[in-house]
């Protein structure tokens, strides 16, 4: 009886740990710039950015500071995974649509890169602090105010 408990919880703790695994990996990004003459789709523009999805101020404003860095933005992951769910290639897939104005993560993300590309970091290293987690600091009724 010990051993057939013993070799469910073995199971059970396998199957956590692959689980856990598998939320570690990075989301889709892409390792360089787009080529010089390679012309990236379009941040959704402010004149397409009306209804529900644009509520508060600080929605608005990170598509407004999308447009500005799409080169870093198209090299950076997005940590909602909707490169598993709608098939995103890089965080500037979602300043593409409305997607990005539905999600914290999204949002926090572009946020946190804008504040860092004002810093001189380069999208790198951008990269590499957002796959530590450093974007989930940010306050997005706050971040309204990064100019």
């Amino acid at each position: 009886m010990m051993t057939k408990w013993s070799l469910l919880l073995g199971t059970a703790l396998t199957v956590t740990l692959f689980a856990q695994t598998d939320t570690k990996q990075v989301p889709a990004f892409h390792q360089t710039p787009p080529a010089k003459a390679e012309k990236l789709p379009p941040i959704m523009s402010k004149e397409e950015r009306t209804g529900p999805a644009f509520q508060r101020d600080y929605q608005d404003h990170a598509y407004e500071l999308a447009a500005k860095i799409p080169r870093v933005i198209y090299q950076l992951p997005c940590y909602c995974f909707c490169d598993r769910a709608v098939g995103h290639k890089s965080l500037h897939s979602c300043y593409e649509t409305a997607h990005a104005a539905h999600c914290s993560a999204c949002l926090k993300e572009l946020y946190f890169a804008y504040a860092e590309t004002k810093k001189g970091k380069t999208p790198t290293q951008i990269r590499a602090a957002i796959i530590q987690g450093d974007w989930e600091k940010m306050d997005l009724n706050s971040a309204v105010e990064i100019q």
